[in-house]
């Protein structure tokens, strides 16, 4: 909105049962006309380019779940559907970033020896390196930015269907309170190997199962179990399984070989895994 005032050349004249005349400055008025011109065209520009770049974020997922994980305020404007209210918070964040920029070739330009300034400069340069790393990521390795699901195989215990989590990253063999119960297996539990597993938490271990029947397809494997009290998978084969029994993760083939005996298995595909449907509600 632009506001003239007299001074600027708008003068209104009121007669009696007359329309009001208006003398305007044929210079002022054209510049006027000039600046809304170039105003309109710079707004055409700003929702080019926000309807550009959210057209571009819609074909990519791996960009969108990106910019969900790193720039929130952006990744809610676009959910609301309104090319508006993202070209308001681009074009907020672009100038925001505008600003900082200039404010630092400031600092330098002035070489001030201020230990605040340098420190400035030094943590812009800092975030520089970091997303120019970023941006060379996206650009010749985009796939690092999907989602990679885990090695599931189905296997039984003690006759009872389990969907295993293949983990060479486990010193050993885990299995949770409810899938003993559930595998009828509790029972066999001992408290005196109780104690706390370290690796990413720290988890209760409950007890030990010395000796159980896993079958993997047509072949019968024994193991003993670590029993945690809780644990996002309801059981892991870790190391000392794979081990014995010189088991090969074949990713070419998405297989588990079991090595004494050649007994292969598929992985399960990742709609078959544990947690999927939950997984798909939150990347929706």
């Amino acid at each position: 909105m632009i506001s003239i005032s007299n001074s600027q050349g708008i003068i209104p004249h009121f007669c009696c049962r007359k329309k009001p005349k208006i003398i305007v400055s044929d210079i002022n008025f054209k510049s006027s006309i000039k600046l809304v011109r170039e105003q309109n065209i710079a707004l055409r520009s700003i929702f080019d380019d926000a309807y550009y770049v959210r057209e571009l974020l819609r074909t990519n997922p791996d960009q969108l779940a990106l910019m969900g994980q790193n720039n929130r305020r952006l990744a809610d404007a676009m959910a609301t559907g309104s090319i508006g209210e993202f070209a308001k918070v681009m074009m907020g964040q672009l100038l925001e970033r505008k600003k900082k920029i200039n404010y630092l070739q400031m600092l330098q330009r002035s070489k001030t020896s201020d230990i605040n300034s340098q420190r400035e400069i030094a943590n812009e340069i800092l975030h520089k390196n970091i997303d120019a790393n970023l941006e060379a990521a996206l650009e010749y390795n985009p796939e690092l930015f999907g989602s990679v699901f885990m090695l599931y195989i189905d296997c039984k215990v003690n006759g009872h269907r389990v969907k295993a989590f293949v983990d060479s990253g486990a010193q050993t063999t885990i299995i949770t309170v409810q899938c003993a119960k559930k595998c009828d297996i509790i029972r066999l539990v001992d408290t005196r190997w109780a104690g706390v597993a370290k690796g990413v938490g720290i988890q209760k271990i409950v007890g030990r199962v010395h000796l159980v029947e896993l079958q993997i397809e047509n072949n019968f494997l024994t193991t003993s179990f670590s029993v945690l009290d809780s644990q996002p998978m309801e059981m892991l084969l870790g190391l000392d399984l794979l081990r014995r029994y010189q088991c090969t993760i074949d990713l070419a083939n998405n297989e588990l070989i079991i090595g004494t005996t050649g007994t292969r298995t598929k992985f399960l595909d990742e709609r078959k895994t544990p947690g999927y449907r939950q997984r798909s509600n939150k990347k929706n």
